[in-house]
């Protein structure tokens, strides 16, 4: 359907000139030809004033508005503070090649209120544009324009008489019918303007009354304001139109030329423009008038765009159409390249919309073409916008979600006013509401969101039978940015929720042990009790004494147990922090939250009158990645002698491992320090910003003390004497039916079943021994037959350490109970059940696990496996050593056990 426009290429530059600029928003620029016309997309101005200035033969020209439409430029600030400027190819200030090349400059400077130098942009930008129609009309909102191909509507020779008298009037020769190119020897002398009477006016005349006259090699250019003397209104088809017509004289010597230019632009008005809530419809003739002159018009092409840009058929927002009168498009309120803007009337909220839509056309007649550009803003009447408030409370969540809307972008929500106080958004925010704008999807407007908890002080409750009813008043205060005007809407919103009770716990301690009291609630609620970082399962809880009456239960923690935190220490006190949190087993939501912290009075050093010392350093909460067994005395060399995740033991003498003195004057002070090693340190410190480790460990002892000490004697019966002799010790290993140790399975009982990947928990126990004994597990491993030294083995425990690969061993920790008189006697582990195979194809069904075990005197812990339970850490990647420490190893063997 004709041809088509070529865009060709372009240049884009951007210079920033001032060393402030990073001191504002960054200042986004595009430019892009678009036809016939560029534009420039500039912003986020953020509240600056744009001045523009045009760049021509390196002179800068202040751009007023009377000289942008002069020389076809328009500028316009839309609601969001970013600035759209278009400017005719064919501009005052354009460099024109050939009329095919076009270079617009342009300088952009930004100022404001701020202390800061003016930011200054520079915007060139090169289009090319070919083929020209012979005549283009551009109707811009700021200006008319009609550019016409450069020959004579009639070659004429002006008469001698008329120019030796200088008549007035011109008097014409006819010399030719046909239209012929005008050189460049002809210049511009005269314009005729016909409104529609003629007024002649010189061309200088015409330039300073703000008409655009120009001409190019190969083009005539005539420009005005829609409101300047020289236009008039027409009515074409029912619909008004500002038609701006002219004549153009040239002259050469004794000839002279005439080009007659018009350009008709429509008018917004009830008859161009309707309207109803939803829908926007803009008519424009198809045969305008003043533009034609004969029946033989032929329609091309007809592009439909928003803001100066052809929309993609495919993706057009808006519908167009033709009748035999009129092309027609219609617009839905909202649509894309469109905006919204507020306005308050009396607390009431109302809406316009603005949208620029374009419309292109070809169209020829008598063999000449003709291209039509109309820029045509439409801005709606305003539309009334019933603010509507969503309750999206959900009762059981207990917490109010209201949202408010719909608003234009121009809004911003202040505000809100509850019974009592006031709060601004950011004092929402830090109360723990959740306050959020959110753009509408299907449209740009957008909505305000609020939640509120049930449990906050601005919400009131009031109860009834069963029930409980809580509301909440507020009022939303609002602002229309740009006309700083004020307004705001009221809610109400309700919720009724059947009177609950949640679950709650409350404590205190002695001077040993935390005692936590957890009250059930109603019967609705269903939770589980978190103890530290562990769930509370039947064997913890037994450990912890539980006792139930149906509305509470009741749990004894002593202030050392594996799931409280140590606080913080003293020489003579420890405190420490017990954590008890009741969830939902659905959500994994807490419901209750409770903490409890205590002093409890335990001694951590101990001074012994033949010069020994032992100290107990605890792992703080404070140091989370410490571990104990790498802390070590004054002397690097002096370690604990036992230690675990929690604890290092240490035992030295008051002349050992770096232990200072000082002479007081009734006694004597020794003084240690327990920390990590400096390397030690200095590699944490890289990976980790947590505190430091130190202890000092004190001791004091009374010099020139005299102590009376009171005996008799009576004579010996006999000389004594030492007799030598034997005896047993028994160990026996069982297995116990869970992690509580309370229930074992009985030997009738084997083998015993149990499935892949099920822990299994064993006991191993000294039997009627003293107190001054402790059992260690030294080696413990698999093997599928009754034999211990049978092949394959897969080892479980060496030297007293888990093999970490690949069947994962835990030790469980023992505490005195009905059943342990000394835990030192019991040794508790758990291993996870799995396939013991020579191969992947012979699978056997059952194994025999078997022990190693020591005997240790706790009186005498002469090092290796007595000094506890995995006291080398270097051994967990399985390197068997001989201990040569004085004690007694026993074997033990528990099996078999099925695997299923």
């Amino acid at each position: 359907m004709g041809h088509s426009l070529g865009l060709g290429w372009f240049i884009l530059l951007i210079a920033v000139m001032n060393t402030e600029a990073q001191k504002r928003p960054p200042l986004n620029i595009t430019a892009q030809c678009l036809g016939n016309v560029m534009r420039v997309d500039v912003g986020p101005l953020g509240g600056n004033l744009l001045k523009i200035t045009a760049v021509m033969n390196n002179t800068a020209i202040p751009l007023t508005p009377s000289l942008a439409s002069q020389c076809g430029i328009s500028v316009k600030i839309d609601l969001l503070g970013n600035a759209l400027i278009y400017a005719s190819l064919q501009n005052c200030f354009a460099h024109n090649v050939d009329d095919k090349e076009f270079t617009t400059a342009l300088h952009l400077r930004l100022h404001g209120n701020q202390m800061l130098e003016d930011e200054v942009y520079q915007v060139v930008k090169t289009c090319r544009y070919t083929p020209w129609a012979f005549r283009e009309i551009v109707c811009d909102p700021n200006y008319m324009e009609v550019s016409v191909k450069r020959a004579a509507a009639d070659d004429y020779g002006l008469s001698a008489y008329s120019k030796q008298h200088g008549s007035p009037e011109f008097a014409y020769i006819r010399q030719a019918a046909e239209k012929r190119p005008i050189d460049a020897g002809y210049r511009i002398t005269t314009v005729v303007f016909f409104t529609p009477e003629e007024r002649i006016m010189k061309a200088t005349e015409a330039h300073q009354r703000g008409y655009g006259v120009g001409n190019t090699p190969t083009r005539v250019i005539l420009r005005s304001s829609k409101s300047a003397l020289a236009t008039y209104t027409q009515t074409v088809a029912g619909v008004p139109m500002k038609v701006f017509k002219t004549s153009t004289i040239f002259e050469k010597q004794w000839l002279t030329a005439r080009v007659d230019a018009v350009a008709a632009c429509p008018v917004l008005d009830g008859h161009s423009v309707s309207f109803t809530p939803t829908m926007i419809t803009w008519r424009l003739p198809q045969r305008i008038d003043p533009l034609m002159s004969s029946g033989r018009v032929q329609l091309l092409e007809v592009y439909l765009g928003i803001n100066g840009q052809r929309l993609d058929p495919t993706q057009m927002p808006a519908k167009l159409s033709a009748d035999d009168s009129y092309i027609i498009v219609q617009i839905p309120v909202g649509a894309d390249g469109g905006y919204f803007k507020s306005h308050i009337q009396g607390n009431r909220y109302l809406l316009s919309y603005t949208i620029e839509p374009m419309l292109e056309l070809l169209w020829t007649e008598d063999g000449e073409d003709t291209r039509y550009k109309v820029l045509f803003p439409i801005t709606t009447p305003l539309l009334s916008l019933n603010l509507q408030v969503f309750d999206n409370t959900v009762p059981k969540q207990r917490v109010f979600k209201v949202v408010l809307g719909h608003f234009a972008p121009d809004v911003a929500l202040m505000n809100i006013t509850f019974p009592s106080e006031v709060l601004t958004i950011a004092q929402c925010h830090a109360r723990g509401f959740n306050v959020r704008e959110q753009v509408s999807p299907n449209s740009s407007l957008k909505v305000f969101t609020l939640e509120v908890p049930f449990t906050d002080p601005a919400v009131l409750q009031s109860r009834g039978m069963g029930f409980i009813v809580y509301s909440l008043h507020l009022t939303f205060g609002l602002l229309v940015l740009n006309e700083f005007a004020p307004f705001s809407h009221t809610a109400y919103l309700e919720a009724t929720l059947e009177d609950r009770v949640p679950p709650s716990v409350s404590g205190g301690c002695d001077y040993q042990n935390f005692y936590v009291l957890v009250k059930h609630g109603t019967s609705d609620f269903n939770f589980q009790t978190m103890v530290g970082k562990r769930l509370l399962t039947p064997g913890l809880a037994q450990q912890y004494g539980y006792t139930e009456n149906g509305t509470h239960f009741n749990l004894v923690v002593p202030f050392a147990a594996p799931d409280v935190e140590f606080e913080a220490i003293t020489p003579t006190s420890v405190r420490t922090r017990i954590d008890v949190i009741l969830k939902d087993p659905e959500t994994n939501v807490p419901i209750t939250d409770f903490s409890m912290a205590c002093n409890f009075f335990s001694p951590l050093t101990e001074c012994f009158p033949n010069g020994t010392i032992t100290t107990l350093a605890v792992k703080l909460e404070s140091v989370p990645s410490l571990n104990p067994s790498e802390l070590t005395l004054h002397d690097p060399t002096c370690g604990p002698v036992y230690s675990d995740d929690r604890y290092a033991y240490f035992v030295f003498t008051a002349n050992s491992c770096g232990t200072t003195r000082k002479f007081l004057p009734n006694a004597m002070l020794y003084e240690n320090d327990i920390s990590v090693p400096h390397d030690l340190e200095t590699k944490s410190a890289s990976d980790s910003e947590e505190a430091e480790f130190a202890l000092k460990v004190s001791c004091y002892y009374d010099l020139n003390t005299t102590h009376a000490v009171s005996f008799h004697t009576r004579p010996r019966r006999s000389e004594p004497y030492a007799e030598n002799a034997k005896g047993q010790l028994q160990v026996a290993m069982r297995l116990s039916l869970d992690d509580s140790f309370s229930e074992f399975y009985r030997l009738e009982d084997s083998p015993i079943m149990n499935y892949l990947q099920q822990p299994l928990y064993f006991e191993v126990e000294l039997m009627s021994a003293t107190n001054q004994v402790s059992l260690e597990l030294e080696n413990c491993w698999v093997t599928l037959d009754e034999d211990k030294m049978s092949q394959p083995r897969w080892d479980l425990i060496i030297n007293g350490c888990p093999h970490t690969d690949p069947h994962h061993v835990v030790f469980h920790p023992v505490w005195t109970d009905a059943r342990v008189q000394y835990p030192s006697h019991f040794k508790r582990f758990e291993v996870q059940m799995f396939a013991f195979a020579e191969n992947e194809e012979d699978l056997s069904p059952q194994a025999f696990v078997h022990c190693d075990v020591v005997i240790c005197d706790t009186r005498n812990p002469l090092g290796g496996i007595c000094n506890g339970q995995c006291s080398d850490p270097e051994n967990r990647k399985g390197k068997r050593h001989i201990s040569e420490e004085p004690s007694s190893k026993s074997f033990v063997t528990f099996g078999p056990v099925i695997m299923s």
